[in-house]
Parts: structure tokens; sequence; C-alpha cells
């Protein structure tokens, strides 16, 4: 196994001639993909990773440096891509993943027949005829609680994001891979999350691009879905889903599971 292959914890399941790379958000790590893999393997090779700061992957492998740009993390998708000598996918990518998957593309449109973003957004904050979902004050009192006391964030914010009650099976999995992460990891990726602001690079992605939301979201307004459809400089479709939720195929997979399916099946032609 190489170096990538083993930072990244990569899985290959299946052996369909397609393959289908699953790629997580902030927070969690590919087991958000358990209710969709069981749907894929039959039919698709599925190839998934682990986002570098992921509570699954050696904190020790985390260059703060690197990360300091969603495009340490296009490199990073680009290596697992060359290392696995995958020449084209379908890219399905969950939140940030989403934005990581558009960056690589551009400097890669070969490699991806198409890219389904799910829960995905340009940019967090709020601008200028722009509503990204929150303002700068919001941010900085969600950084402080996390810097203050990350198990109490952990379990405050879990439950906000994913939409659901304190019991659910989710929101305990969710609060799981987010306590996972190392604390002073966690903070950072966030904010370079939360602080990016992707808009002037998506005209730049020629990739078709499925925009698959929730109708509501903690973490993304809407309204973003209709922005990357007119900004986006290849063809696009968008699709809101009637669920809750930043992480929906966590939350709801009997609703997303099938929405995501046929958008991984069907082209944006068809």
């Amino acid at each position: 196994m190489g170096i990538v292959e083993a930072a990244h914890n990569i899985t290959v399941m299946g052996s369909g001639e397609q393959i289908i790379l699953l790629a997580h958000g902030f927070g969690t790590d590919q087991s958000v993909w358990k209710h969709l893999v069981p749907h894929l393997v039959a039919d698709y090779r599925v190839v998934m990773y682990d986002n570098m700061g992921a509570g699954t992957t050696n904190p020790e492998f985390f260059d703060f440096d690197r990360y300091s740009t969603l495009e340490g993390y296009a490199y990073d998708l680009l290596a697992i891509i060359e290392e696995l000598r995958i020449e084209s996918c379908i890219y399905v990518g969950h939140s940030v993943s989403a934005m990581i998957g558009a960056i690589a593309s551009i400097s890669r449109p070969d490699l991806f027949s198409k890219i389904v973003m799910v829960s995905g957004s340009p940019r967090y904050l709020n601008d200028v005829d722009y509503y990204g979902g929150f303002e700068q004050e919001d941010l900085d009192q969600l950084f402080d609680a996390m810097r203050s006391n990350y198990k109490a964030w952990c379990s405050g914010f879990a439950p906000l994001a994913v939409g659901g009650d304190m019991e659910s099976v989710a929101v305990q999995e969710f609060s799981r891979t987010l306590f996972n992460m190392r604390p002073d990891i966690a903070l950072s990726v966030a904010q370079i999350i939360f602080q990016s602001d992707m808009r002037h690079v998506l005209r730049l992605v020629t990739v078709p691009c499925h925009i698959i939301q929730s109708m509501k979201d903690l973490a993304v307004p809407v309204v973003i879905s209709e922005y990357l459809h007119q900004h986006l400089g290849g063809d696009s479709i968008v699709e809101v889903m009637q669920s809750e939720g930043h992480l929906p195929q966590l939350s709801s997979p009997d609703n997303v599971i099938p929405v995501l399916l046929r958008h991984i099946r069907h082209n944006i032609a068809q």
C-alpha cells in the first residue's frame, strides 16, 4: 500500500467498470456514506477516503500550512486519483468536499465525468448581494466556543448541523466523528472552511455538476443551490430535497439515497 493510500485510509469496493469516488465533509469520515455504498457496489467500483484531519487519520500527518487553503485538499484528491490510476470518475462530494472536487476539476477536468455536490457552498459568510448564511460575528462565536470547550461545542453543534433530536442515531454518529478530531485541527479546518470564498473559481468549473441540497440546512441556505447553478462554468442541474440538515445522507437515508442514486446514474443531458 502506498503512502497516500495509508494516510487517507483509502477503501476500494465493488467491481463495476465505472468508478465512483465518495468524499466526506467537515467533522465526518468515509463512514458518512454507509447507507449509500451498499446500493453502489454491485454496479460500480467505489472509492472512499478520509480527508486529512479527520479523526480516523494520523494527526501527525496534518500540515497546518498545506491545509491553510482548500487547494491543499484538492492536491490530496488528485494524488489519490493518481495513486489509484483512475482515468475518470463520478465524484460525489459532501459539504466542503463539493468545493474541493470543483477546485481539483479545474486543473484536471478529464478525471471527472461529473461532480455530484451534496450540501456544498462556495462561501458561508454573507456579502453584498450574497447570502451565505453567516455574519462574521456568528463565526467568531463558533470558533471561540470550539476553543474554550471542544467537547461541549461538539455536543451542541452536532444536533444543529444534523437537524435532528439529540437521541437520533445520525446525531450520535456525527457527534462521534466530530469528537474524534483533535481539537486544534478541528478549529483550524473549521476556520479555513467557514472563511473560504470560492465564488471566483466557479466559472472555471467545466465538468457537469449535479447540485443536491436539503430544503433546510443550518450551514447552507437553500438559495446557495441556485447560486451555484447560475455561476458554475459548465452544465448543472439542481435538486432541493424534502430533507432537513447538513448531513442528509446520514439523517434521512430513505429519502436521500434514491435521489443520490438517480443523479449518479443519469447525466444532465438525458
